[in-house]
């Protein structure tokens, strides 16, 4: 979850604003989820097409669309696991129970002859685990449950966004008009399908409010990793930080539930562990890889693919609707991730 300019790094209080706001803007796009990987972040501009082999450009391409349409397939497969009779705390501890074998390998591989963790890392990894991926997991699937597939898709694609303006308020970095335009014209977008979407009872309101939430908590995430991901690594920080949230999900269902619970329709084990494999693991070693062979800004560009493939596939697969209301908000949110994303 190779030799090139790209740098394992992310904000922090020691990054000079200039520099927090150009990460930002490159980054985002591609993790605006709550189960992508740690952040790479380039420090300068990544390598342009023309210096890849076509071949390798077209691996990398295939991996960044693959890894954007599997993270999307997750908020599909949970809202499938929600006809069986089970709640959001239930599919969020299966899922983790399942994806738990394969990051704790990933954390060991990644860490292999490096030195091991101090007390104060074990401190920090736990926070963001918690934060990270346990917070920003149970509330998304949570609100996942009063709200459509496609609107949990669009606020999370807000991501970037969130993090704008967290480095706005917590470090004082300057956002240009260009930015708030995009700002403006991807919250606009949002609230166009909230506004649709509203009219189905008040509980989309509260859904939305849960989902903006576990934005919130994946952005602070990604503001704070910065000095971890330095010092150990994009992959054994994806690797730890997602084995503790998981520890703390499977731990959550039996402060809430008793074990009974646990029995649960067959359909739904074999959905959680799609979840667990397809739409969250597998997609981060995607991810991982695409960033090495075609850099960041390249990546993060072909994620966009990530929302209008929800929409397909929640169209396709769960019958929900598609009308000029959603398609005009997916694509006032895109444009304005998109203008965010574009160097200055």
């Amino acid at each position: 979850m190779a030799p090139s300019r790209n740098v394992t790094a992310c904000p922090t209080l020691s990054v000079r604003p200039a520099r927090y706001n150009a990460w930002v803007i490159v980054l985002q796009p591609m993790n605006a989820q709550p189960d992508a990987p740690a952040p790479h972040v380039e420090t300068q501009p990544p390598p342009t097409p023309a210096g890849k082999q076509p071949r390798e450009l077209l691996s990398g391409v295939l991996l960044a669309a693959g890894g954007a349409i599997a993270f999307s397939c997750k908020a599909i497969i949970a809202k499938l696991c929600y006809r069986y009779g089970v709640d959001a705390i239930t599919t969020v501890m299966y899922r983790m129970l399942f994806a738990m074998p394969l990051f704790v390998a990933l954390s060991w591989w990644s860490g292999r002859g490096k030195p091991p963790l101090t007390r104060r890392d074990w401190i920090a990894l736990t926070g963001l685990g918690c934060c990270g991926y346990y917070l920003a997991s149970t509330l998304d699937f949570i609100g996942l449950q009063y709200i459509s597939a496609s609107l949990e898709r669009l606020i999370l694609y807000l991501n970037p966004t969130i993090v704008l303006l967290a480095g706005m308020l917590l470090f004082k970095t300057q956002v240009s008009p260009r930015q708030w335009m995009a700002l403006g014209v991807s919250y606009i977008g949002m609230l166009l399908v909230f506004g649709h979407d509203v009219r189905a009872g008040s509980n989309v309101a509260l859904g939305t409010l849960l989902v903006f939430g576990s934005a919130v908590s994946y952005a602070l995430y990604l503001v704070f990793c910065g000095e971890l991901v330095r010092r150990l690594g994009a992959l054994r920080i994806t690797g730890l930080s997602t084995s503790i949230a998981s520890v703390l999900c499977i731990a959550q269902f039996f402060v809430f539930k008793p074990a009974a619970a646990m029995i649960v329709p067959p359909e739904v084990l074999w959905l959680s562990a799609l979840n667990a494999t397809l739409c969250t693991f597998i997609p981060v070693l995607m991810t991982m890889i695409a960033l090495e062979r075609i850099g960041a800004g390249i990546t993060a560009q072909v994620g966009m693919i990530g929302p209008m493939s929800t929409i397909l596939l929640s169209v396709v697969i769960l019958g929900e609707p598609f009308n000029a209301w959603i398609a005009a908000g997916t694509a006032l949110v895109v444009s304005g991730v998109w203008s965010l994303a574009k160097r200055k």
